[in-house]
């Protein structure tokens, strides 16, 4: 398909391929942010030390890395549609193994199962991202992706609630100061117990996706191959340009994903563990990661008022960057509450980071669109690095004095906002 029929489609139907795709952020902002539950949960679950209870977002994001050049080739081999179809497949392929690791409180078990679900992530992203770019102007891209960020916000403040209504989180907590007063037999037939009230919800997420990867394979969706802009003014590509790392704005945008979704994580997956740390009840905190993620919607309806009329891309990055150090900051010289409501604000700073990268890094790509797509997301395993990182350092000085790590990772995003997009693009004609 031709830029020109794909526009003259766009502009029949922009709002249905749109509703259809946020339908697959809220999915995986849902399956996303069930880990800061699960985090604490399986720690109690499955006999965790802190820094092991974080592996659960490193099998999860790791798959990102691993499974994007797999990605790259599901989509040339199948398309967009197909490509998505298939990826809620292998999703529900990774929820199954929930079920036996559940009834055996394997650990490892559980993690494989993240990981195939991340990996099912990595395919989706790699399709979904680029194509809310491609299905409109590039210049409103930022406010596309924060309509589905919104989506995405929405499922993950509702994960850890909904989830929590079927772990009785009071018992788990309950277990652990009882565990002297009961036989070591007692101890792990209470924890096989806990451990098997995630099965009837991910029974259900199973479920779900197989029946929107049914519902994705039958809908009318705009087939795109990743190329449609490269026409355009601003997608024309120099002859020099003979691969994806002839782009250095691209490069550096995989690494300021890398960390911007490392601190994301930190923030959404880390606040539960860090309330409970700071005396909270697991009941209590499970609505912690609700007030990262209405921080972040706040963040993104901003975003969809002030792009571009009022605020550019550029400077929305900019501007997030610098709440983040400034927030950053705040949190590890604070304490209690005021420290924790910082954590969650961070969702804030980090709200418009996102939905500003993708068109910064693609512009100007052209025909490396999917290249350049399958390379971004590979950047989503700094959510599988930077917590782990997070958890060893909080093994050796604390949890609080842990966020120090958030601090460079702002400053390199507010780096790439000033002047690493702009890098290499002299070739390129605007």
């Amino acid at each position: 398909m031709d830029s020109k029929n794909l526009n003259a489609q766009n502009g029949q139907s922009t709002v249905g391929p749109m509703i259809i795709i946020g339908a697959l952020f809220f999915i995986f902002g849902f399956v996303t942010w069930l880990n800061s539950l699960l985090i604490p949960y399986l720690r109690i679950a499955c006999e965790l030390t802190e820094v092991q209870s974080y592996f659960v977002t490193f099998a999860f994001y790791i798959a990102y890395l691993v499974m994007a050049p797999v990605s790259t080739w599901v989509l040339d081999k199948y398309g967009f549609k197909k490509g998505m179809s298939i990826s809620l497949g292998i999703m529900a392929i990774g929820a199954l193994l929930f079920i036996p690791a559940a009834f055996s409180r394997t650990y490892i078990i559980f993690l494989i199962g993240l990981f195939i679900m991340g990996g099912g992530l990595a395919i989706l992203q790699t399709a979904s991202n680029p194509y809310i770019t491609i299905i409109g102007p590039v210049e409103t891209a930022a406010k596309r992706i924060s309509i589905m960020g919104i989506c995405n916000k929405f499922a993950g403040a509702a994960a850890p609630i909904i989830l929590g209504l079927f772990l009785n989180l009071g018992e788990a907590d309950k277990i652990t100061k009882q565990v002297d007063n009961m036989s070591p037999t007692e101890y792990a037939a209470a924890l096989d117990q806990v451990a098997l009230q995630v099965v009837n919800p991910y029974i259900g997420i199973v479920v779900v996706l197989i029946l929107l990867s049914i519902w994705i394979s039958k809908a009318n969706l705009p087939e795109v191959k990743g190329d449609e802009e490269e026409t355009a003014d601003h997608h024309t590509v120099s002859e020099d340009k003979k691969s994806i790392w002839s782009f250095p704005h691209v490069i550096l945008g995989f690494i300021t994903l890398f960390l911007y979704v490392g601190v994301e994580v930190l923030a959404g997956d880390t606040i539960i563990a860090y309330g409970v740390s700071q005396g909270v009840s697991l009941e209590d905190a499970k609505f912690f990661t609700g007030l990262t993620m209405g921080a972040m919607v706040v963040g993104y309806i901003i975003g969809i008022i002030c792009i571009p009329k009022y605020l550019s891309q550029e400077n929305a990055l900019k501007l997030c960057a610098i709440l983040g150090i400034a927030f950053t900051v705040t949190i590890v010289f604070t304490s209690g509450m005021t420290s924790l409501l910082f954590v969650a604000l961070l969702g804030l700073a980090n709200s418009l980071i996102w939905p500003a990268i993708w068109p910064l890094a693609l512009k100007g790509v052209g025909k490396f669109t999917s290249a350049a797509s399958g390379l971004l997301v590979m950047g989503i395993a700094g959510g599988a690095i930077i917590p782990l990182i997070y958890g060893q350092i909080a093994h050796v000085i604390g949890s609080h004095q842990a966020y120090w790590i958030a601090l460079p990772c702002y400053l390199f995003i507010l780096y790439y906002a000033i002047a690493g997009h702009k890098a290499g693009k002299k070739n390129v004609t605007h």
